[in-house]
């Protein structure tokens, strides 16, 4: 095998997925008003190294093996030129062969020494791998890509050499640049203009997409804007229980062109898999950086909070002490939450208390909406406070969409102070979010009429 097979030897990592496409690393956001060019990159060159045959040269292989014994590692070198806008993240695509499979594939780390050649390279003389682990995968499966974000690694124009050191003992074969299906280095570059002064696009829906044509026609109001504005999916993206297979199938085709655009939220179903595995490994860095479903970013003039309804929110929990510190450091105007199950609804599913403590620190904070999904149906609050009063100084204003596409469901009692109600529409729920203010528009699927709109002053 050894005369066959270059050996690309990487140490053990997490984020396992299988099927045609392997994502097991983080997706970059592009903020709204950003433009983005991507360009792939070809390996200049890549081999590997063997300690039992210290001196053998394997350059011209058409595959590299995973394989801790024997000892190996591998060398792979992209040459990254013309760039002229800041990267925004780097993704390394790899081909699992035919007879490639692993338990676990591992990991990839630098190497400060760029200036080996494919040709000549060999263990006695292969250079000291001394830079940073920038990527690490587990399970593979054989004929699928795997796409490792080694954003942390590429930072712009230059020759970068990467090196993989196994620990494992599992065995995993992938295609090297000599084969059909060579290694990609796929970078992404963005450059951002001012903040459109007319106000960002954030539109979005929950409880989106299973075996139906529900998820699609959400996901065609939403290709009809501008492909600046940012998506948000407030839990129950995928049915029934959110696994890594079910987002490839029936979220991916349809809500996942948007997927490097979307601010999502992990709902009830996301954790039919232990620890909402699947959703997190879907969304990579997307989905926060600690895999506790809670996080906040900036869109223009306001500040974005996705929170985890699915885990605990009492007064004083991890994620209830973190919202507090967030609101405090925050230095926007206005402020816009979201999460799944919501405090205030109409719906057969009854009002999740549990949220108050949350929903108490955003009014604290004065945020001025949250949005929810769960109930599959719409329906808009006026503002109010944490015990459901009106109130139109301080108030949060509650929106339920959860009519991305999976199905529908019935309004039981009308809930107090709640102005607008659809059980019977897919749709979207699209907010102009600008400097002071915030226009929203319930944007119906095609052939059904029901609509709502509005426009609210910041707190």
């Amino acid at each position: 095998m050894q005369s066959r097979h270059k050996r690309l030897a990487v140490s053990g990592g997490a984020a396992i997925v299988t099927g045609a496409l392997v994502t097991a690393a983080l997706v970059t956001y592009t903020a709204p008003g950003a433009t983005a060019a991507v360009v792939t990159v070809a390996p200049a060159s890549d081999t590997y190294v063997t300690e039992t045959n210290p001196r053998t040269n394997y350059g011209t292989a058409t595959t590299v093996t995973v394989d801790r014994t024997p000892a190996a590692r591998s060398f792979t070198k992209f040459t990254v030129s013309g760039l002229t806008e800041p990267v925004a993240s780097a993704t390394l695509r790899l081909h699992v062969a035919s007879n490639g499979g692993s338990k676990n594939a591992g990991s990839l780390q630098l190497t400060s020494n760029t200036a080996w050649s494919e040709t000549g390279l060999t263990w006695s003389n292969q250079p000291a791998i001394d830079g940073a682990v920038i990527a690490s995968v587990g399970k593979v499966t054989a004929n699928t890509w795997v796409e490792l974000d080694v954003t942390a690694g590429i930072t712009g124009n230059g020759t970068y050499s990467i090196a993989g050191i196994s620990n494992n003992a599992d065995d995993a074969i992938f295609d090297s640049r000599e084969s059909a299906n060579p290694p990609q280095l796929v970078i992404t570059t963005s450059t951002t203009p001012p903040p459109d002064p007319s106000g960002e696009i954030f539109v979005g829906a929950g409880d989106i997409a299973g075996s139906g044509s529900g998820d699609s026609a959400t996901a065609a109001l939403i290709s009809a804007l501008p492909s600046t504005a940012t998506v948000w999916a407030a839990g129950d993206n995928a049915y029934d229980s959110g696994t890594l297979t079910e987002y490839n199938t029936w979220y991916h085709p349809t809500w996942g062109q948007f997927k490097n655009r979307t601010i999502p939220a992990p709902g009830n179903h996301e954790y039919g898999t232990s620890g909402a595995s699947g959703y997190f490994d879907y969304f990579g860095a997307l989905a926060g950086p600690n895999r506790n479903g809670w996080f906040s970013k900036d869109i223009g003039d306001w500040h974005v909070i996705s929170l985890n309804s699915e885990v605990s929110t009492s007064a004083g929990s991890p994620q209830e002490t973190w919202l507090r510190q967030d609101l405090a450091a925050n230095t926007k105007l206005c402020t816009i939450a979201m999460w799944h199950s919501p405090l205030f609804t109409s719906g057969s599913h009854s009002p999740d208390t549990a949220m108050r403590p949350l929903f108490q620190a955003l009014y604290d904070y004065n945020a001025d909406v949250v949005i929810t999904g769960h109930n599959h149906n719409y329906e808009r609050f006026a503002p109010m406070n944490p015990s459901g009063q009106v109130d139109t100084a301080r108030g949060i204003r509650h929106f339920v969409n959860g009519a991305g596409g999976r199905s529908h469901y019935n309004f039981t009692s009308i809930a107090a102070n709640s102005e607008a109600r659809n059980s019977d529409t897919y749709g979207v729920l699209k907010f102009t979010l600008k400097a002071s203010s915030y226009d929203w528009e319930f944007i119906p699927e095609a052939g059904k009429t029901f609509r709502d709109s509005g426009t609210t002053a910041c707190h």
